[in-house]
């Protein structure tokens, strides 16, 4: 891949960064994730230079994400310690569908060091870290450095977002991909939405009136794809009619924004 030259930009940026950093990097005070501090704003900076140099798409700062972050990087000024996930604490992707980010892939840097060079140089020198700062695929990140006895503890939370649709902006885009003129109609009736959407919600069986033939529940991060099951179901013949449902996600687990079910009947 061919390198490209970082931006005059980010070249002053870091410069006045790392200027300013030993005079204020070892008692930064606790501030609202919301504001990001001048620690804060060098690891970003610095990530998109790096990213910047190799021709990566540069990441922009998701306050929701820096929320989740911040809930870590405190665990781990609390443990005067790092990891990715303590005793009793949610996981990573709980820790971002909590706070309200919609993602298809999430990943994390943490560290433990006295300033924000070291931190940043830690993560470039560490092959995880560095891929994950690195990644192609993210496009967000947040950023939560907290200071507890001369000691950072930075974490670095990266993610790739979910456009956010309704449930019913979500379940017209999947009806459009299984509507078959003559073939296939779709039911618009309120009562049938609903039921198909409760469906959705369930991890088995059905509700509503009528029995459907075949139920398929998936998760995605696309409305332009139906799972290869399906598919096939659909062009089996066997099926005259679909009920599209969408719910919301499950944060217990990696979370996909899309959350859908199809129901298909004779």
């Amino acid at each position: 891949m061919k390198s490209l030259r970082p931006s005059t930009l980010y070249k002053l940026t870091l410069a006045i960064a790392m200027l300013l950093l030993p005079c204020v990097l070892a008692q930064q005070p606790a501030n609202s994730a919301d504001t990001p501090t001048i620690a804060e704003q060098y690891l970003l900076s610095a990530a998109n230079q790096e990213r910047a140099a190799r021709g990566l798409p540069l990441l922009q700062r998701d306050a929701q994400l820096a929320r989740a972050a911040a809930q870590h990087a405190q665990v781990m000024a609390a443990h005067a310690s790092i990891s990715h996930q303590f005793p009793g604490e949610p996981s990573l992707s709980s820790r971002g569908a909590t706070a309200g980010v919609a993602f298809s892939l999430i990943s994390e840097n943490v560290a433990e060091a006295p300033g924000a060079i070291q931190i940043h140089d830690m993560w470039m020198n560490s092959p995880g870290h560095r891929a994950n700062l690195l990644d192609p695929e993210v496009d967000v990140v947040g950023i939560r450095v907290i200071a507890r006895q001369g000691e950072l503890y930075a974490v670095e939370d990266f993610a790739k977002l979910v456009p956010s649709n309704s449930l019913q902006q979500q379940e017209s885009a999947i009806s459009a991909l299984i509507a078959q003129p003559g073939r296939i109609t779709l039911d618009s009736d309120a009562g049938d939405i609903a039921s198909a959407r409760q469906t959705c919600a369930m991890s088995s069986g059905f509700t509503g009136s009528r029995k459907p033939w075949f139920v398929m529940r998936f998760t995605s991060s696309s409305l332009t794809q139906l799972p290869d099951e399906l598919k096939t179901r659909l062009a089996s013949g066997r099926y005259r009619q679909a009920a599209v449902g969408a719910c919301a996600g499950n944060t217990n687990g990696p979370f996909t924004a899309y959350n859908i079910a199809v129901l298909l009947y004779p």
